[in-house]
């Protein structure tokens, strides 16, 4: 197979390079691989990525080699990428700005999965036409559990911060991170800004660290957290980045940020494992969007 390809995607042309080159090395995943899932999802992808900017985690010489954060637009960005100009959030009065990448059009995903872009990672935010920071349109609250405690016992805190939810007229979808723990996404009008939203947050894991202190803590030190799960309210801070759905994870096989049903919660049987590329591709197309529709 060539080193390079030159393909068209949308009518964008792009160059596509080491198709075999392997980056999950435990599962033989390849970079070919990578560009093919995220081809196919991208259509239920993009509406999570649309507007937001990107944060990439970039792996390069695979999983097993040296990955990188990445903010910042490459110097080779083609000119048809959107991008925009922001200051760091949460930075000092002569804050540094960034030209983030908003993903907005399969050839721009195509493009980064190229890069090795293995992880997209958004904030709870979207930004205007004019590239204007807006207040939230979502609250992602994470469960984070500390060993010996793991998917199940998020499962557990998951139904627990649905019921809490439900009494202030919230209610979101759940998905794995893809890795050890889950989060919930829960819509908003758009109208609070990032503290209120964190504020709120944590009073809420607050609450359930005193109703249930043997299974979750809300308390950020790590000393605290071994057999229980963290709600990490902080999310919502301006400045933090949640795995977007349908994102791949860099672990030692490839896995996926995958929504779930609330009966799948309630029995408590998946495990991140069990969500690969392949078998979300299959979800998509028989269950359509869970994070969409929340069922």
């Amino acid at each position: 197979m060539p080193e390079r390809l030159h393909v068209e995607v949308d009518g964008r042309r792009l160059d596509i390079s080491n198709l075999d080159k392997v980056l999950y090395p435990q599962a033989g995943f390849t970079k070919g691989e990578v560009l093919d899932y995220y081809t196919r999802i991208a259509p239920t992808l993009l509406p999570y990525l649309r507007d937001r900017p990107l944060t990439r985690t970039r792996y390069p010489n695979g999983v097993e080699g040296a990955g990188f954060f990445e903010k910042n637009a490459p110097a080779a960005t083609p000119e048809w990428v959107r991008t925009v100009r922001l200051p760091v959030p949460g930075s000092s009065k002569n804050r540094e700005n960034i030209d983030f990448i908003v993903a907005e059009e399969l050839a721009t995903i195509v493009w980064l999965a190229n890069l090795a872009a293995l992880e997209l990672h958004t904030p709870q935010w979207r930004v205007d036409a004019g590239g204007h920071a807006l207040d939230p349109d979502q609250m992602v609250v994470d469960l984070d559990p500390g060993p010996p405690a793991g998917l199940p016992e998020c499962y557990a805190v998951a139904l627990l911060l649905r019921e809490r939810l439900a009494v202030d007229g919230l209610s979101g979808c759940a998905k794995t991170s893809g890795k050890k723990g889950m989060q919930l996404v829960v819509p908003l009008p758009g109208d609070e800004s990032a503290d209120d939203i964190s504020g709120y947050a944590k009073e809420v894991a607050d609450e359930l660290a005193r109703a249930h202190p043997g299974l979750i803590v809300s308390k950020m030190a790590k000393q605290l957290r071994p057999g229980k799960v963290f709600i990490d309210w902080s999310q919502n801070n301006a400045f933090k980045t949640t795995v977007a759905p349908y994102s791949l994870r860099a672990g030692a096989v490839p896995t996926v940020s995958a929504p779930l049903t609330w009966a799948e919660v309630e029995a408590g049987e998946l495990t991140a494992t069990d969500l690969t590329p392949s078998v979300v591709l299959e979800r998509v197309e028989t269950l359509g969007d869970l994070l969409e529709c929340g069922e």
